[in-house]
């Protein structure tokens, strides 16, 4: 089998993270507006606009997609942080009464 067919992983087993794992909350919002941007060009079909608009459009929603996903699982992660938080701050503080 030839090198290129391997599919290369680390020691672990698992594939290398997408282009997007390291962005971070602001770099999601960066690609948002910028996703946003990009339509807007498009809309306006200022210079250096692609003969057929469809393809910027995807490429733009494509963008915007992601950044919306990365900051939805942050805003998630956050939200769970919390709850777990607030959940062990109540039970070390033994039965309730009322």
């Amino acid at each position: 089998m030839a090198d290129k067919d391997v599919a290369h992983t680390d020691e672990r087993g698992y594939a290398p993270e997408p282009w997007w794992a390291g962005v971070g909350t602001w770099g999601a919002v960066a690609m948002i507006a910028v996703g946003a941007l990009l339509a807007a060009w498009i809309f306006l079909r200022l210079p250096g606009t692609p003969p057929g608009p469809t393809h910027g459009y995807y490429g733009a929603s494509k963008v915007i997609a992601i950044g919306l996903v990365i900051v939805g699982g942050t805003l998630l992660n956050r939200r769970r942080t919390r709850t777990a938080a607030t959940e062990e701050a109540n039970t070390q503080d033994g039965p309730q009464s009322r």
